[in-house]
């Protein structure tokens, strides 16, 4: 075993990309939080709770499981989940609401006991995952440089100092691409706090109650987005890194850590996969067996947000959405294009893979799930009518 391999010293290129995704987790969505649980009822006092725990439950699967596989595990919470949760819950009691997390996690704890999900992920080729994630990221990808036109000398400034530090200091492009875009941002006054109370809040237990409607119209559609459109793409992406991750076990760990949380306002601890891609690519460690200190990271500051109560998931929204999306681009730049390097490698499979990558990319919605499931199924379609052909 090579020296390189079995050191264990954290880099400041992991705590950066840990720091990173993050950032870029937090703040990209946090508003959609405060939606779903302004929908389902909940005090201004009870939202800090729920953002509290959302950042212990991510942190201690994220710090936890990348402990466990040393491998870069991320959590996140179901974004397109709570979207439909912002849409949904209408009507229902907030003790209602919690019971739909209660229900719903548990769905997803017996998906990983039975190892159900797990045989379905197994039989997608490695290049429809790598396809789908560089759809999911090809929005990010474009992102990086769409802020020129709103604002440029913010995205231009961030952009600029990316490229002369990847030409003389590349293991540090990504958190001077950050500080020259805070800089430009406050010299343009653009960094505004949201109109949520800056005060630390303590998680509030609620009693679930279960309501056979709530159940079958909001819960069992919010357990089908959570697994086509989060734990299948955060599956996917690892894959598509060349990683081999216990999908039952994590499916299980993601899904149980939610359940106990559920009471308290955590909705959602899922696998990630946007957020994750970012603590997987070279410039965090030439060395794939290293990253996953990265993601290691990552949960110890997700563990800091829940331990202030989401006031620093509340201080990360404040920055402008331009810096947020040229930074998130360029910290996936190299993902992207690794991405595509192996979706498109076995030309037997190209057609599938851009079929996969196009479906993904398109962001549609049906059935209200999103564009990543699509994308695989398409994919997976593709491949199989075409394999005929390959073997005759």
């Amino acid at each position: 075993m090579t020296t390189a391999t079995t050191r264990s010293a954290f880099s400041f290129p992991m705590l950066i990309s840990g720091f990173i995704a993050v950032l870029v987790g937090y703040s990209s969505t946090a508003a959609l939080i405060f939606q779903a649980a302004q929908a389902a009822g909940a005090s201004p006092e009870q939202i800090g709770g729920w953002l509290s725990m959302l950042g212990v439950g991510m942190g201690l699967a994220s710090f936890g499981l990348s402990l466990w596989t040393r491998m870069p595990i991320l959590a996140a919470w179901s974004t397109p989940g709570a979207a439909l949760l912002a849409t949904s819950v209408q009507g229902l009691t907030l003790n209602e609401v919690i019971g739909v997390f209660v229900a719903t996690n548990l769905l997803i704890v017996l998906c990983g006991v039975t190892g159900l999900f797990a045989r379905l992920m197994n039989h997608i080729p490695q290049s429809l995952a790598a396809a789908m994630l560089a759809g999911i990221l090809l929005k990010f990808g474009i992102g990086t440089f769409s802020g020129l036109q709103s604002n440029f000398a913010l995205c231009g400034s961030m952009c600029l100092v990316w490229l002369l530090s990847r030409r003389w200091l590349p293991r540090y492009a990504i958190i001077l691409a950050l500080i020259a875009g805070v800089l430009v941002a406050l010299g343009q006054q653009s960094i505004h706090f949201p109109p949520h109370a800056l005060a630390i809040s303590r998680p509030e237990f609620i009693m679930p109650q279960f309501n056979l409607a709530a159940l079958i119209g909001v819960g069992l559609p919010y357990f089908l987005v959570t697994m086509a459109s989060q734990n299948a793409p955060g599956i996917a992406t690892l894959q598509a890194h060349g990683y081999q991750p216990p999908v039952s076990a994590l499916t299980g760990w993601t899904g149980f850590i939610a359940l106990v949380l559920s009471p308290f306002g955590g909705f959602s601890v899922c696998i990630a996969a946007i957020t994750a891609a970012i603590c997987m690519g070279d410039d965090v460690d030439p060395n794939p067996a290293r990253r996953w200190m990265a993601s290691a990271l990552a949960g110890v500051f997700y563990l800091l947000t829940g331990f202030t109560g989401g006031l620093i998931a509340i201080m990360l929204s404040a920055l402008p959405p331009v810096l947020i999306a040229t930074l998130a681009g360029l910290a996936l730049l190299a993902t992207l294009s690794g991405s595509l390097q192996r979706a498109l490698a076995e030309p037997d499979q190209r057609d599938s893979a851009i079929v996969a990558f196009l479906i993904t990319a398109s962001g549609i919605s049906l059935l209200g799930i999103g564009s990543a499931f699509w994308g695989l199924l398409g994919g997976m379609l593709t491949y199989l009518i075409l394999s005929p052909r390959r073997h005759a």
